[in-house]
């Protein structure tokens, strides 16, 4: 005798392919959508570090001494 609740249990049911697909696709957009969070904080931290580098740099610079100016020759 075969009880009607247990078919239902483990009678294997189809899957659209268009669900398996749209899976997929979310789960891509996710990784993508990860990775540009990653990218634009990274590039935040590198853009300061650069400008606090540069800064220093400025601020530790000697003075350059002035140019001499080269006198044309007559002719």
């Amino acid at each position: 005798m075969k009880n009607a609740n247990t078919n239902r249990i483990f009678k294997s049911e189809k899957k659209n392919p268009a669900d398996r697909a749209d899976q997929a696709t979310l789960a891509a957009r996710a990784i993508n959508e990860q990775e540009a969070v990653a990218r634009e904080k990274k590039t935040a931290r590198l853009k300061q570090l650069r400008l606090e580098k540069e800064a220093a740099e400025a601020a530790n610079a000697p003075a350059e001494p002035a140019k001499k100016r080269k006198l044309q020759k007559r002719k």
